[in-house]
């Protein structure tokens, strides 16, 4: 059983995109994870859209928050998750001492991954009869 405490918030971050849509797709994910999971304290940041993930932990910080975990919404462990998040988690580390952050693993791995491809896959051929 999960259990997450009042003083813990999730931030779900993602690459972000120029294309609106694709960050509103990214926050209607994280919407949906929030109130299946009954977790009270979820923002969405981006690393090239807004809200920053700066911008995400302060929020969180500043309602009391002092968890917070991070986690990707990237498919892979790219230069993105390998150089750029921990560099900024980091800095926000450094910023609010006396938030604890934790980043997760990115989905790449996760074998819900697997069954989604057959999934797709699956249905695109069931087009085709």
């Amino acid at each position: 059983m999960l259990i997450v405490t009042v003083n813990t918030g999730i931030v779900i971050f993602a690459h972000g995109s120029s294309v609106p849509s694709a960050n509103e797709a990214v926050r209607a994910v994280a919407a949906e994870a929030a109130a299946a999971g009954a977790f009270d304290h979820v923002e969405t940041a981006f690393l090239e859209a807004q809200p920053s993930l700066a911008d995400a932990v302060a929020l969180l910080a500043g309602s009391g928050v002092t968890r917070i975990l991070v986690v990707p919404y990237f498919l892979t462990l790219g230069i993105h998750l390998h150089r750029d998040l921990p560099a900024i988690v980091e800095r926000l580390v450094q910023a609010h001492p006396n938030v604890k952050i934790r980043v997760t693993p990115p989905l790449d791995g996760h074998p819900a991954l697997t069954q989604i491809l057959l999934e797709r896959v699956r249905a695109a051929l069931d087009d085709w009869k």
